[in-house]
């Protein structure tokens, strides 16, 4: 399992609501949070592969704006 962080405009949970049917359909991810209250808005996804593209197609896709952080992991 690989745990990605991401910036993104996603601001809201209307935004969570449009931009999940996208990211529920991977099935590379095992489990995707956003951190609303961060003004980054970062989203957290823990994939089950290397693929990390999907995550920013999908988000793309849902019409929201990412950009890969750097892990955290020393």
């Amino acid at each position: 399992m690989k745990k990605l962080r991401y910036k993104t405009n996603i601001n809201c949970n209307g935004c969570i609501k449009s931009v999940s049917p996208f990211l529920n359909e991977l099935d590379n991810i095992d489990l995707w949070k956003v951190d609303i209250e961060n003004p980054d808005k970062i989203l957290e996804v823990t994939l089950e592969d290397d693929n990390e593209s999907v995550v920013v197609e999908a988000v793309q896709k849902a019409g929201y704006e990412i950009e890969r952080l750097p892990s955290e992991e020393a």
